[in-house]
């Protein structure tokens, strides 16, 4: 069994927490909750999802959820979870006391392996670059966990003409080998030349930056022949 799944948060520290959530297989129906962890929503937050206090004051917590028990019900080892970033979806779904035990297959991390010269992995510009709005059939809001787990499984399905689902399972847990920076003063330069022209630069990365992307880290150590 297939799940897609998507979920919006009340910001992107380690403390926040989910406040709505959608699930679906590839064999059921599509499971969407706004859910209430105990954690206001700032604005900032709900100026991207578009989630208000207001809106899930009188949800439950996520564990009453029906999307929760869709996902208990299906918490199997041959079950394979579907995400764009699965490492934070699964890490704010274990806060909320949800260990998922089956496979994953991380779009995000895949695109990379497979599309490294994209200049950007975020959900809603693959939407654009490769043109999934074009097989759209339900109407899309970005940011709506609904509509981005929709995409996810667009973007899935796109994924399946490069490389088989094995092969997917494989690659999500495979670091990424990156060749250029996507922020900082560096942004749009190769990391290879960096470590031969600003070695003190990437070895600080690799000190003083404690919540680096781990695909960054590997790519920085790999090119500075850690």
């Amino acid at each position: 069994m297939l799940i897609f799944l998507d979920l919006e948060t009340t910001g992107l520290e380690c403390n926040d927490k989910i406040c709505s959530i959608c699930a679906f297989s590839d064999l059921d129906q599509i499971h969407y909750d706004l859910v209430n962890e105990g954690k206001k929503i700032p604005p900032i937050a709900s100026s991207i999802n578009h989630i208000t206090n207001e809106m899930i004051k009188e949800k439950p917590p996520l564990k009453n959820s029906e999307t929760f028990k869709f996902l208990q019900d299906n918490n199997f080892a041959d079950a394979i979870l579907i995400a764009h970033n699965t490492k934070f979806d699964l890490e704010k779904l274990a806060s909320c006391g949800f260990i998922w035990q089956g496979k994953i297959i991380d779009t995000m991390r895949v695109s990379k392996h497979l599309m490294p010269k994209c200049e950007s992995f975020s959900l809603q510009f693959l939407r654009y670059e490769l043109k999934l709005y074009k097989y759209e059939k339900f109407e899309i809001t970005p940011h709506h966990a609904k509509s981005d787990a929709i995409v996810v499984s667009m973007l899935y399905d796109y994924l399946l003409d490069l490389a088989s689902l094995q092969e997917m399972c494989e690659l999500s847990h495979k670091n990424v080998l990156l060749q250029k920076f996507t922020f900082g003063k560096y942004s749009g330069r190769y990391i290879e030349e960096i470590s031969m022209n600003d070695r003190g630069y990437l070895e600080w990365m690799l000190n003083g930056i404690k919540d680096l992307d781990e695909d960054l880290r590997y790519s920085v150590n790999y090119y500075l022949g850690v």
